[in-house]
């Protein structure tokens, strides 16, 4: 054999597999957001979930795995704010000043998901795969809502989006693991902003 292959399955969850699964990612936040990264062991995800922690092995292949189905259930709460703007770089700005001020109040969980949406845990990489698309194109729609626009001074919209999702994790970087203060990291994105979306 020349290499490992891998297989996913996927199958449908019952309501109560839907139920307990998110029970499971809110322990797993509530955890992280009060200590971090290592205050998430699959052992106390499971004691607060009031399951088995074999239960949590059946929905989730690591700590990191889940951590990033955390981060996933938070961009998704996070991007649906409606963030007012005429502008294409207003709207981008917007969005992502409104992230920086949502991470800075909690440090503890910004930092875990961005431990776990970074590590190498080969578990983690189609949640984390998933999770980084799902956020370029949401800040790729605050550009343009319409979806109308195929290129952004020159620079096709994938390639934008690309650029975005790597300025966001650059965000957060800084916050978490460089300890910049938030106002020094709001200037930075809104710089970005001009800078991506071509206006000055």
């Amino acid at each position: 054999m020349t290499g490992d292959v891998r297989i996913t399955v996927t199958r449908t969850l019952t309501k109560d597999q839907q139920a307990r699964r998110a029970r499971l990612i809110a322990s797993a936040h509530e955890l992280a957001s009060e200590g971090g990264y290592a205050a998430v062991t699959m052992h106390d995800v499971a004691d607060r979930a009031g399951v088995a922690r074999a239960t949590v092995y059946r929905y989730f292949a690591s700590k990191d795995h889940l951590l990033t189905e955390v981060a996933a259930d938070w961009a998704r709460v996070f991007t649906e704010l409606n963030v007012p703007g005429k502008s294409p770089t207003a709207r981008l700005s917007g969005l992502l000043e409104a992230l920086v001020e949502v991470a800075s109040t909690n440090i503890n969980l910004t930092s875990a998901v961005v431990q776990a949406t970074t590590s190498q845990d080969s578990g983690v990489e189609d949640a984390r795969t998933e999770l980084f698309r799902y956020v370029r194109q949401q800040f790729g729609a605050a550009i343009d809502p319409e979806e109308t626009t195929r290129s952004v001074s020159g620079v096709s919209m994938e390639d934008v989006e690309s650029v975005i999702g790597h300025m966001v994790l650059a965000a957060l970087v800084s916050l978490t693991a460089l300890a910049r203060p938030k106002e020094e990291v709001m200037a930075m994105v809104r710089t970005a902003a001009r800078l991506i979306v071509g206006e000055r």
